[in-house]
């Protein structure tokens, strides 16, 4: 496949060349192993999977605001934060969350990179400009 370059909002900056990994449930960070970055939460698309340096692309958080943090912190302590996020439905604490631990955060995407984009896609999110490539 050829790149293919879509537009999208910056909500933290930074770049980040990563392999996707693409969850059609919302993501409770606390159920994401720190250790691994393994999904822990049953019944979840990614259940068993790592989210760890990856690209994530999910429509939102979910559980309260604590264990957003939290799940979000531990897995950045640990060096198994996504290295970048792309998300439908923004909330303030994920927004927050990746300012404050520079993992870069887009949304408001062309509704076509959704269609296009794979699991294990290798993208390009550059927050900065405002663009996602499909490598």
């Amino acid at each position: 496949m050829e790149k293919k370059t879509f537009n999208c909002h910056k909500i933290s900056e930074g770049v980040a060349e990563c392999e996707a990994v693409v969850s059609k449930d919302d993501i409770m960070f606390y159920l994401v192993d720190p250790p691994t970055g393994n999904v822990l939460e049953k019944a979840h698309d990614l259940e068993g999977r790592s989210i760890a340096s990856k690209g994530l692309i999910f429509p939102s958080g979910k559980g309260s605001s604590v264990v957003q943090a939290d799940g979000l912190y531990q897995l950045n302590q640990k060096g198994n934060a996504p290295k970048a996020m792309i998300i439908k439905y923004p909330e303030t604490v994920l927004v927050s969350s990746a300012i404050i631990m520079e993992i870069p955060m887009v949304d408001d995407v062309d509704e076509d990179f959704y269609e296009i984009v794979n699991d294990g896609d290798i993208i390009r999110v550059d927050a900065d400009k405002g663009l996602i490539t499909i490598l």
